[in-house]
């Protein structure tokens, strides 16, 4: 009693019989219990997903962060960030496969198409998997000349969610460093260039939401990305935007006073930063978002610098208003604030400036939420999807999980 009755006698309680056990294992690999697929008929077509032995591009991230977004805390401050594991470290990696067909992990996995950029550091070539025949995006690092790319690759893999374009591969030598992306056709600054004179309304607002929905993603998790701008947003065929080129990105694990002042491009550079900030957080992307917001609602750029860091300040003083202490605690001790150096101005209305912003509910208070200048008043990402601005968005929206938002009909 209190004992399973069995051929091979008696077996305690929660321990598997060893007789039993190795008989279906002998079985098994004679084929005896496998039960053969059926035939698939010729005009059905199946995807089959390859995956790769001893690699996940979307394993999770070693240690879970708890979420600490809010609206009375608009920004993550890197002082508040819980102290995160080191980062996964990068290794070479291969799925099995004949001695013949290509493998992941491979360059000879991949064939370059043509060159799409080439920057400071990398060079993004369109090409194709030689595996399944897909379009990627290819993009090659030199790594004696890239701070903290081995971090890059690994805040990367940890990432899966529709608005952060797709990491299908890492192809890591002693020179270079190829990310393997899923290749989107276009990008935010090419679309609103086919569409001059600002987007329609409704899609402004469906491309913000998107962004946002990214962001709140990776800040979550303590990430900034830092180099936002259109063209490092991607726009897919079905309309979803994705955020790309995490060149900048770093975990804010990573005490946030060492950051390099030189991250943002210009025009979407926030006024703190300009003046030689290095301790920031979450709000360094919210002001670019802002910048985006404007420019995708008017058609032109927000702040269109054109000289240098002077002018470019100047063209955010004469919208916002010269800070002084009082609207921006600090200001007077920034490496580049030098009070006679600027012409003092008064705040405006952010539609005086940009007048397309008054034909849409709550587009300027949002907006106006985005351009503080003073960093810890910038509305979060996660805040900055409740607000007012998206209340009449479809319902559905809000029930989107991370991992689609539009799906394309056939």
């Amino acid at each position: 009693r209190g004992r399973l009755k069995h051929k091979h006698g008696a077996v305690e309680p929660g321990k598997p019989c060893t007789i039993c056990v190795t008989k279906m294992s002998t079985r098994s690999l004679q084929g005896k219990d496998v039960k053969p697929l059926d035939t698939i008929p010729e005009d059905k077509k199946v995807k089959v997903q390859r995956t790769q032995s001893g690699f996940d591009p979307f394993e999770k991230p070693a240690g879970q962060v708890k979420r600490v977004h809010s609206e009375n805390n608009a920004c993550i401050s890197s002082k508040s960030a819980a102290s995160g594991k080191e980062s996964p470290k990068l290794r070479r990696h291969s799925s099995p496969s004949s001695p013949t067909s290509p493998k992941f992990g491979k360059a000879d996995s991949y064939e370059k198409l043509e060159k799409l950029g080439e920057g400071s550091y990398a060079t993004v070539y369109k090409g194709k998997s030689k595996v399944n025949g897909k379009l990627v995006a290819l993009k090659v690092i030199r790594l004696q000349e890239e701070e903290g790319t081995p971090l890059h690759a690994s805040l990367l893999k940890g990432l899966k969610h529709s608005n952060i374009v797709l990491l299908h591969d890492i192809i890591h030598t002693k020179e270079t460093l190829t990310l393997v992306f899923e290749y989107v056709h276009t990008d935010l600054c090419q679309y609103m260039d086919r569409h001059p004179g600002g987007l329609h309304p409704d899609n402004v607002k469906l491309f913000l939401y998107q962004l946002l929905r990214g962001l709140s993603y990776i800040h979550q998790r303590y990430i900034l990305h830092r180099d936002l701008k259109p063209q490092n947003l991607l726009i897919s065929d079905t309309g979803e935007l994705k955020l790309a080129d995490f060149g900048l990105a770093r975990a804010k694990s990573v005490p946030s006073h060492t950051y390099s002042n030189e991250v943002v491009t210009l025009w979407y550079r926030p006024p703190d930063v300009l003046l030689g900030s290095t301790d920031y957080s979450t709000c360094l992307d919210m002001w670019g978002v802002g910048c985006i917001f404007i420019e995708m609602i008017q058609g032109v750029a927000a702040f269109p610098g054109m000289k240098d860091i002077q002018d470019q300040l100047e063209r955010i003083f004469l919208v916002l208003g010269t800070p002084s202490e009082d609207i921006w605690p600090g200001v007077h001790s920034l490496p580049h604030f030098k009070p006679d150096r600027f012409t003092v101005y008064s705040a405006k209305k952010l539609r005086q400036a940009w007048n397309k912003l008054g034909y849409v509910d709550h587009a300027e208070e949002l907006a106006s939420r985005f351009l503080q200048c003073f960093p810890k008043n910038r509305i979060s990402a996660q805040a900055a999807l409740n607000h007012e601005y998206f209340s009449h968005l479809p319902p559905r929206i809000w029930e989107l999980q991370d991992s689609k938002i539009f799906r394309q009909r056939y």
